[in-house]
C-alpha cells in the first residue's frame, strides 16, 4: 500500500463517512462500511481507477445499501422508539470548509428529523436521496453507482423527495433561538417547573425517547405539552441534583443539543425540534451504545468525538 493511496482515501474519507452515516443513521455501521471501502480500495488495481472519488463513493454507497437491508430487520425488533445515533457537526475545523448555504444544506440532511423520515424510504430511494439532495451528485453518476438507468434513478429521486417533503417537520433554523429555547427547556426541567415547560412546548409536542431497553425512558411516544411537562417534572429534578452530573451544550446533527454526563460518562442527549418559537419535538437519547462516542465531547473546538459530518 503506497502513501499516495492512503492520502487519496483520507482526502475523500469525510464524504464517505457522510454518505454512510446518512444512509445508516449509526456511527458504528457507517465506520464499518467505510473500513470495508478502504479494504476494497487497498486491493483494487488503482491504475484502472480513472476517478478515485467516484469509485470510492460508488463502493461506499453499495456497501451501505447492503448493510441497510441487513439492519432494517433488527430495527423492527428494537425495544421502544429507534432514533439515529447523534453525531457532532460543529464547531471545529471540519465545520469551516463549506460555505454558509452548503453548510446549511448538509446540516439539514443530517438532522434527526430528516434521518427519521429517511428510515421510511427503501434502501435504493434513500441512497438516491442522500447522493442527490445532500451531496449534489449528477443523476448519471448515481445511476452508475446503483447500476440503474438514469430514468429509474430520476423516478426514485422524485418519489423520495415527495415522501420526505410530505413527512419532514418544519423547524427553526436560527441557532440562537434554538439555543435559547433549549436552555429554557433544560432549566424548567431541572426545576420541575411544569408551567415553564408548558410555555416552551407546542400544545401537540412529542417526546420521542430511545433507550434500546438499556436505560430508563418511555418506550412509547409521549404526546402533548401537558403530558411531557408532567413527565419531565417528575423525573428530571432528582437526576439533575446528582453531584456527578455534567451539562454540556453541543452542536449535534446540525443543531444545538444538550449532553448530560454522569461522572464524565455520556448519559443522555436532549435535542429539540423548534418551529414558530416553540418546541415541537423532544428527542431524548439514552441508549449507552449510541452515546459512547461522545465521551469527552465539549463546547471547545476540537474537543469532540468522531465523526464530525
Amino acid at each position: 500500500m503506497t502513501a499516495d493511496a492512503t492520502e487519496v482515501f483520507e482526502e475523500h474519507r469525510p464524504v464517505l463517512e457522510g454518505v454512510a452515516y446518512r444512509m445508516l443513521g449509526r456511527v458504528a455501521d457507517a465506520e464499518d462500511v467505510v473500513q470495508e471501502a478502504w479494504l476494497r480500495w487497498a486491493a483494487v488495481d488503482r491504475a484502472q481507477v480513472r476517478e478515485p472519488r467516484g469509485y470510492l463513493v460508488r463502493v461506499t454507497t453499495r456497501l451501505a445499501v447492503d448493510r441497510l437491508r441487513q439492519v432494517q430487520s433488527r430495527r423492527e425488533a428494537y425495544v421502544g422508539s429507534w432514533l439515529p445515533e447523534p453525531v457532532i457537526t460543529g464547531p471545529g475545523p471540519a465545520a469551516q470548509g463549506p460555505d454558509g448555504a452548503e453548510r446549511a444544506m448538509l446540516a439539514e440532511s443530517v438532522s434527526l428529523a430528516v434521518l427519521v423520515v429517511l428510515e421510511s424510504l427503501s434502501p435504493l430511494e434513500r441512497a438516491v436521496f442522500v447522493l442527490r439532495e445532500a451531496f449534489g451528485f449528477p443523476y448519471a453518476e448515481i445511476a452508475g453507482t446503483l447500476e440503474r438507468s438514469e430514468t429509474a434513478v430520476r423516478q426514485l429521486a422524485g418519489r423520495a423527495r415527495r415522501h420526505v417533503a410530505e413527512r419532514k417537520p418544519r423547524f427553526e433554523v436560527d441557532p440562537a433561538l434554538r439555543r435559547e429555547l433549549t436552555e429554557r427547556f433544560l432549566k424548567a426541567a431541572a426545576e420541575g417547573d411544569v408551567r415553564g415547560l408548558v410555555s416552551v412546548l407546542a400544545p401537540d409536542a412529542r417526546l420521542v425517547a430511545d433507550s434500546g431497553g438499556a436505560a430508563k425512558a418511555p418506550r412509547r411516544v409521549v404526546v402533548g405539552a401537558d403530558r411531557i411537562s408532567r413527565f419531565l417534572a417528575a423525573v428530571a429534578p432528582d437526576g439533575m441534583r446528582d453531584p456527578a452530573l455534567g451539562v454540556r451544550f453541543l452542536e449535534l446533527n446540525g443543531g444545538p443539543a444538550v449532553l448530560l454526563t454522569v461522572a464524565g460518562r455520556p448519559d443522555t442527549v436532549f435535542s429539540l425540534e423548534v418551529a414558530d418559537g416553540l418546541v415541537r419535538t423532544v428527542h431524548l437519547i439514552r441508549n449507552p451504545a449510541k452515546l459512547a462516542h461522545l465521551a469527552g465531547a465539549g463546547e471547545q473546538p476540537g474537543v469532540t468525538g468522531r465523526p464530525r459530518l
